[in-house]
């Protein structure tokens, strides 16, 4: 490599390891955008609509926090960038720099806050799996020895290869590249079942062409607070996007949105998913908390 290429090379890297330093709020300000992670089929929360824009419940709260961020830097102008994600890439792409929020269905939890930073839980869900009713599927026993999915990168795949092991139920688990993949694994009979958070299986199931013929497991594996992410040692930008959704929270705005993704119906079909607000989110509601332990939501 020639020299000027290498020095060039050096030269975009401090730039990009300095603006990092200064700061989400700092790198906002100087580019004049800030940029959203989005999922491309996390009904309702992050998704595509048939115009292939992202929209969902997370991506409202997600602009209201971008409201908050240009008042703090007095940038009306501000532009909104999106930036697909998934399962496997999202904590990289926050981690580097690439996006500032992640707007999605992603779980709070202690082992990703030593890599990243939450804000208020939005959402409160747990770890379940989808089977055909056919199969008669209800507990976790019921699937020792049969071909079982998870999405990869999630929380869902490790909690299911961890009870695999320590229960000895000789599971084969497949690892799909997003959620979407793998109901349709067990759609079409590649597996007897899916496990992942209960509320996106209720979404997938929803928009199936024939839901009467799935059923969600009555036995949960945990509980699975969501919480929009942000990069981490971050104070300044995490107060503007707690004080946000506080505000949001406080001033009952949360119903409103909530009710429109989860009660009325969504596009792009038009499917209304009927999911009233549970007591666990109500509570959040009242009391905004970035907390990752699972207790304080049970």
């Amino acid at each position: 490599m020639k020299t000027r290429h290498v020095v060039a090379l050096l030269t975009l890297g401090l730039c990009a390891t300095t603006a990092f330093a200064e700061g989400t709020l700092d790198k906002i300000r100087a580019s004049g955008t800030i940029t959203l992670g989005h999922r491309d089929a996390s009904i309702p929360f992050s998704y595509l609509d048939d115009k292939q824009q992202p929209i969902g419940y997370a991506m409202d709260l997600c602009l209201k926090v971008v409201d908050a961020v240009k008042a703090e830097l007095k940038l009306p102008a501000l532009k909104v960038s999106y930036q697909p994600v998934t399962s496997a890439t999202r904590i990289p792409l926050m981690a580097n720099g690439t996006i500032d929020l992640e707007c999605g269905s992603t779980t709070n939890n202690t082992e990703r806050q030593k890599q990243v930073s939450y804000t208020m839980s939005h959402f409160i869900t747990a770890n379940r799996f989808v089977a055909k009713k056919a199969d008669k599927l209800s507990k976790l026993d019921d699937l020792k020895g049969k071909t079982v999915v998870s999405t990869s990168g999630t929380t869902n795949i490790r909690q299911l290869t961890e009870l695999n092991a320590s229960r000895n139920l000789g599971i084969n688990i497949l690892a799909a590249k997003d959620h979407a993949e793998a109901f349709l694994m067990v759609d079409t009979g590649r597996a007897v079942a899916f496990v992942m958070d209960d509320i996106l299986l209720a979404g997938l199931v929803a928009n199936h062409s024939n839901p009467g013929q799935f059923a969600i497991s009555s036995e949960q594996l945990s509980v699975e607070p969501y919480g929009i992410m942000l990069r981490k040692d971050d104070p300044a930008f995490k107060k503007v996007v707690d004080d946000a959704m506080t505000q949001v929270y406080k001033s009952g705005q949360l119903t409103a949105i909530y009710d429109k993704w989860f009660m009325a119906a969504i596009p792009p079909r038009g499917i209304k998913l009927n999911i009233p607000m549970g007591d666990a989110m109500k509570k959040v509601m009242n009391a905004p908390t970035d907390s990752a332990d699972p207790a304080l939501y049970r």
